[in-house]
């Protein structure tokens, strides 16, 4: 971590981008009451905190994350602290242990459980700093693996995860990331730079630099794109309970599906009963298996085998739990 920023009078952030951080948090969260900010130190975070400050003084809260993944982790919750501290903004540091496996998706998990357990007493919401530059970046990169709706809905304005129980927003979607910069520059406030950010090795980052490039792209469309295609997977959801009372009998050890269509909704259908008998696929996995049972053929999938019959006006697919396998 490299740390930036001058300790000389600071100005406020453009009353413009101020305006329109407080229309989001009007918009996403309208109930109000006291807001928790996810702050890591570096300048996205950092400048959503300045919006904050001069949007709804007195009104927010901020939490930081201390994973120990790196020697330079303390520090940065350190700069986060110092930066709270001189505002007279409460501020708490949050320590968690990153379980053994994918180090990533782990630490995800750690931070939103740790955030989510720091907020439940603290705050009524919480906000993290995902923009639309972001946004633009996850998409490319899901389409680029031929990821379904739920994936190509990218982050979502209002929490996306099962993970939390406080609400979840992210206030700062439709902000550029060359616009949070403005905030950091007119600041007087030290930020962190996360040198991992300029490794080429990591495909968000080589999508970052074309990214910039590419002045004829739009992110912050992009990121309105994404919305309506959260919306579209939410009303898909919401067919998809219906048509599960409709369509779907399930037993303790066994599931079974009356193949309606249309494919997209026979998709979500078969991963709810993949996770009903104890299951656990990715959306890829659970595509490949529908492709496979269109054609007529069977499957498995997270633990789960399928099989493909047929009733009297449709294909029905039944899904039981593979057996146990055997020893020697």
């Amino acid at each position: 971590m490299t740390a930036t920023g001058a300790r000389s009078p600071a100005a406020e952030p453009p009353p413009e981008l101020v305006a329109r951080f407080k229309e989001a948090l009007e918009r996403l969260w309208p109930e109000g009451g006291k807001l928790g900010l996810a702050v890591s130190g570096g300048p996205d975070s950092m400048a959503m905190l300045l919006l904050a400050e001069a949007a709804i003084p007195g009104q927010f809260e901020v939490a930081t994350v201390d994973h120990g993944l790196r020697p330079e982790a303390k520090d940065e919750c350190a700069l986060v602290q110092a930066a709270c501290d001189a505002r007279g903004i409460p501020c708490k540091v949050l320590t968690v242990d990153v379980g053994k496996g994918n180090v990533q998706a782990k630490a995800r998990e750690a931070r939103y459980q740790a955030l989510d357990d720091w907020a439940v007493t603290r705050v009524q919401a919480i906000a993290t700093a995902h923009h639309a530059d972001d946004q633009a970046e996850t998409l490319i990169m899901r389409l680029n693996r031929g990821s379904g709706l739920q994936g190509l809905a990218g982050v979502w304005e209002i929490g996306d995860t099962d993970l939390w129980i406080v609400p979840v927003i992210r206030p700062l979607l439709r902000f550029r990331r060359s616009e949070l910069r403005q905030v950091i520059a007119g600041s007087a406030i030290a930020v962190a730079h996360d040198p991992s950010n300029e490794d080429e090795s990591f495909e968000r980052v080589r999508i970052r630099k074309l990214l910039k490039d590419a002045d004829w792209l739009d992110p912050v469309a992009w990121a309105q794109s994404a919305s309506h295609l959260a919306e579209a997977h939410d009303a898909l959801q919401t067919a998809a309970l219906w048509a599960w009372f409709e369509f779907v009998s399930a037993r303790d050890d066994e599931v079974r599906l009356r193949v309606r269509g249309p494919r997209e909704l026979d998709r979500i259908l078969a991963s709810r009963c993949v996770q009903r008998l104890g299951g656990d696929a990715r959306g890829r996995d659970i595509a490949a298996l529908v492709d496979r049972l269109y054609q007529g053929k069977g499957g498995n999938v997270g633990g789960v085998l399928v099989t493909v019959g047929y009733g009297e006006t449709e294909p029905v697919w039944t899904f039981r739990r593979e057996p146990p396998r055997r020893k020697g």
